[in-house]
């Protein structure tokens, strides 16, 4: 039985039988009595969008997920949606794809289902397209956007500086005694790749190599990290380092080195982003960059929370990320 079958039963508005639910006024005593034994007859439970269309709140918060596979993102919006439980949020998580359109009709049905707040995941959200869909549809509640930024008065930036980053993933190997250094970064290229090709570039301008020879991307998957190792050694036999824009892809290039018994760290030294259970798990474990996913994921949340209560976060954050080593340097 949904709210709009114990309105017709009674003859009343949804309106008045949710007032009931949520004990407001308005309703009066015979009516409220008829409704409640009518609630407890059939043993209903409201849900967040029928109790809203008297309070106005749908405690509801839409999280926005390029790719669902992305293990990264996962892990980003199992802990988003952890926080917001515990506050009494629940979530829609919609798994976009990665075309305009369809992060626009994501956003379209978030719209529809009344939420109160979004979250988005990544720096792929960062376009025009996803601009004016939140000028159009989302303008009056709070976005909050990991690892993007959109210059709106209502959206929310926390990023990761992954320009410094990459630039001390590069340092990283130059002090370990390496000089041909290769970028291995996945497609798409967006505003996160983009600025982690620039820090490769920037950190390996002491080097004696026309680094954007030496910068590949590829499929973000094992089978790209796989592939885009073999060109390297193919294109640069001298290779004695390499950084890979995630460490999905490092996974993939440590086993095409070992398929081709090149040893890790002795003779080419590699270092991943993300510090993802990839870097845990490879053999032998991988430095990888902490770009801060767990601490974005939570702050996101939180803004969207302190947001909705009337507080005034700042509006773009950036987080520091560090260099974890293991064994791969």
């Amino acid at each position: 039985m949904t709210i709009y079958d114990i309105a017709r039963q009674v003859g009343v508005s949804p309106s008045s039988v949710s007032r009931v639910i949520n004990n407001k006024p308005g309703v009066n005593p015979e009516t409220r009595q008829k409704i409640l034994r009518l609630v407890e007859e059939n043993n209903y439970s409201p849900n967040a969008i029928a109790r809203g269309l008297v309070n106005q709140s749908s405690k509801t918060i839409g999280i926005l997920v390029a790719d669902i596979r992305n293990i990264h993102h996962t892990d980003g919006a199992y802990y988003i949606e952890r926080e917001l439980v515990g506050r009494g949020y629940c979530c829609i998580i919609l798994n976009t794809g990665h075309e305009d359109s369809e992060k626009v009709n994501a956003i379209d049905i978030l719209k529809r289902r009344r939420v109160e707040g979004v979250v988005m995941m990544g720096s792929i959200f960062q376009c025009s397209a996803v601009k004016d869909a939140i000028t159009q549809c989302l303008s009056d509640i709070p976005v909050a956007i990991i690892n993007g930024w959109i210059d709106l008065p209502n959206v929310y930036g926390i990023l990761s500086d992954e320009l410094g980053g990459l630039q001390s993933c590069v340092q990283l190997l130059i002090e370990k005694g390496r000089r041909r250094i290769a970028f291995i970064c996945d497609k798409p290229y967006n505003p996160s790749n983009r600025l982690k090709e620039k820090g490769y570039l920037m950190g390996a301008e002491s080097l004696d190599i026309n680094a954007a020879e030496w910068s590949y991307r590829t499929e973000n998957a094992l089978e790209g990290g796989y592939e885009a190792t073999l060109q390297v050694l193919r294109e640069h036999p001298d290779v004695d380092g390499i950084v890979y824009g995630i460490d999905l892809l490092a996974a993939g290039g440590l086993q095409a080195l070992h398929d081709k018994q090149i040893d890790v760290p002795e003779q080419i030294a590699i270092v991943g982003v993300n510090n993802s259970m990839y870097a845990e798990i490879c053999t032998p474990p991988l430095t990888s960059l902490d770009n801060k996913r767990l601490e974005a994921s939570i702050m996101a949340a939180r803004i969207i929370i302190d947001t909705l209560s009337g507080q005034k976060p700042s509006r773009r954050m950036v987080l520091l990320p560090e260099l974890v080593e293991r064994k791969s340097t």
